[in-house]
């Protein structure tokens, strides 16, 4: 059985499904901790008619510490969720397939998530139904694990069964394979794809958030991202 982990990205790009897709289990690893500064976790990358389009959760963290990111909370003050469906309208409101998920967008970003993971795994699960992704996705926190660093990744395969570690590429330098293999893990590596698909506003943008693929593309996103290698 193949294990690979993800910190929960808000609205990944497409190389995190990629990433699950060559997974028979995929963890959420919502028990580490959340990074101090800037992070995928709170923001990711669209496009609109001026380029890149940021967009930016809120959370609580002055005065706080160290937090795991399970336990960061969204802040709410201000009209963030607002400010975001509007960027959505004006950015894609011509794109092919933006109205079958303008409903689903309202209402996420309506429904005042407390805790930021649960925003994420709300997008994710969706992405991940809409992107025909089979792996089962699992968070750290629901297999009772603690630890970290590579002590942590082997806990996990072990508790799920999984035999292999799957790791993108350039993680290589910072995993000790003899370790894995002292545990009976083999990991394998992979590069993580780019796929090049139509856009809207201008030259192709890469690793943007998975929905500018899934409005462009809207049915064919799985055929393009699995056959982006």
């Amino acid at each position: 059985m193949i294990l690979s982990a993800y910190q929960p990205y808000f609205c990944p790009y497409p190389a995190f499904f990629y990433k699950a897709h060559l997974s028979d289990v995929f963890v959420i690893l919502d028990e580490v901790q959340f990074p101090r500064g800037t992070t995928w976790i709170t923001r990711n990358r669209l496009k609109n008619h001026q380029g890149l389009l940021w967009m930016t959760v809120p959370v609580w963290k002055r005065g706080l510490g160290l937090q795991r990111i399970g336990a960061v909370r969204i802040c709410h003050e201000g009209r963030w969720a607002n400010k975001f469906l509007a960027s959505f309208e004006a950015a894609y409101a011509k794109a092919p397939y933006f109205a079958e998920h303008r409903d689903f967008l309202g209402e996420v970003f309506s429904a005042k998530y407390q805790r930021l993971i649960d925003l994420n795994m709300a997008i994710i699960q969706r992405l991940k139904g809409l992107l025909r992704i089979g792996a089962r996705f699992v968070k750290l926190s629901e297999l009772g694990i603690e630890g970290a660093g590579e002590r942590l990744l082997i806990e996990i395969c072990q508790r799920t069964g999984a035999s292999q570690f799957l790791a993108q590429r350039p993680a290589r330098k910072f995993l000790n394979a003899d370790v894995f293999k002292e545990a009976g893990i083999q990991i394998r590596f992979f590069n993580p794809p780019s796929p090049v698909y139509p856009q809207l506003w201008g030259p192709f943008l890469p690793n943007l958030s998975a929905w500018d693929l899934l409005f462009n593309c809207g049915p064919k996103a799985h055929d393009i991202l699995i056959g982006s290698t």
